[in-house]
């Protein structure tokens, strides 16, 4: 059989099976057919290939017929395309109307609060009976808040162990590192005294077990006159013990904070092995929560408090990695994966 032939018999072949297209108003069947005669192996394209076989004499004319099997095919599979869109738009016009008002058989499963929502709504309850307002603030803010105010100058090394992400064209702005930028927001809007927590979203270059980008993180501050470290203390053992019970473990260790002294780092017992050491606690039997102080005078001079008047204490800790000991995770991206399986296992009531 020629080339022409061949043409002419892929076209017939064509119109026959493009009644069927029409028959069944399917968009699925309309892309088979044009896989059919126009993919990579279909029957016009194995034509078209052949066309390099025939002698150089004949090649136009071949080609030329080849051509316009081709557009005939290819205007086909339009028409058809559009045809099945309409179809389709006629199909749901045409479809029973869903009446709203019936009953709905009760759902086998029933969505659940996220975990970090429990833990955040249980911290903030706690903290507000022990007389704290909860602030809010910019999740973008200036250099100034989140670093400069908070006595954390341009060169010092602190700037980069927060591994911060900076806005692109934006001078000095930048995703917030901890939400003491807030502290700093209020204490410039407010006067002594001050009794204040800030839940919020917070952005690091970090990620592993224990670690993510985005984690959420309560900032907690006090001012007033006399105020002391023994203060500090006895307000992070109130809220540790209501979160895990009496009867874990908690520690306070000396550690540096640009803007407290002295500084700490507060702990719980592993949730995971109770204190015996394993991977997620790194063998440690400790799982660091946050980290604490008195606030530093420079600070204060920053949004003009008299820090020879006033002192105060600062806190900050992670409400990721409270609810990931909380509820014993092994892992902290747990709690940003979205497993409908894993987030389904936790009551709709508060932690």
């Amino acid at each position: 059989m020629s080339l022409l032939e061949k043409s002419e018999q892929i076209q017939k072949e064509f119109e026959r099976d493009k009644v069927a297209a029409i028959a069944s108003a399917k968009p699925e069947e309309v892309e088979n057919l044009r896989v059919a005669y126009l993919g990579r192996k279909g029957k016009l394209t194995g034509v078209m290939e052949e066309l390099r076989h025939v002698s150089k004499e004949e090649r136009p004319a071949a080609g030329k017929a080849v051509n316009l099997v081709r557009q005939h095919i290819e205007a086909g599979i339009e028409d058809l395309k559009t045809q099945a869109r309409s179809w389709e738009l006629a199909a749901i016009i045409n479809r029973q109307p869903l009446d709203v008002t019936l009953p709905v058989a009760e759902q086998e499963h029933t969505g659940s609060i996220h975990p970090v929502s429990l833990m955040r709504q249980h911290l903030i309850k706690i903290f507000r009976t022990l007389g704290f307002t909860v602030v809010d603030g910019p999740e973008i803010d200036f250099d100034f808040f989140n670093f400069s105010a908070l006595n954390i100058p341009d060169h010092h090394p602190a700037r980069d162990m927060q591994d911060t992400f900076y806005v692109d064209g934006a001078e000095k702005l930048l995703l917030r590192t901890q939400t003491s930028n807030i502290q700093i927001h209020a204490m410039m809007n407010e006067k002594p005294p001050l009794r204040v927590i800030a839940p919020g979203r917070v952005f690091r270059c970090d990620s592993d077990m224990t670690h993510t980008p985005m984690f959420h993180q309560i900032e907690g501050f006090v001012v007033d006159e006399n105020i002391t470290f023994a203060h500090l203390k006895g307000t992070i053992d109130t809220f540790l013990k209501a979160i895990f019970g009496s009867t874990l473990k908690t520690r306070l260790r000396p550690s540096f904070f640009p803007f407290v002294e002295p500084g700490a780092e507060f702990d719980v017992e592993c949730g995971v092995c109770k204190g015996k050491g394993c991977r997620t606690c790194k063998d440690t039997g400790w799982i660091e929560i946050g980290g604490c102080g008195m606030i530093h005078p420079n600070v204060f001079e920053a949004v003009g408090y008299d820090s020879s008047r006033y002192s105060g204490f600062a806190f900050g800790f992670g409400i990721d990695r409270i609810a990931m000991n909380r509820f014993a995770l092994p892992d902290l991206r747990q709690l940003f994966e979205g497993d409908y399986e894993f987030l389904g296992h936790f009551p709709m009531h508060n932690a």
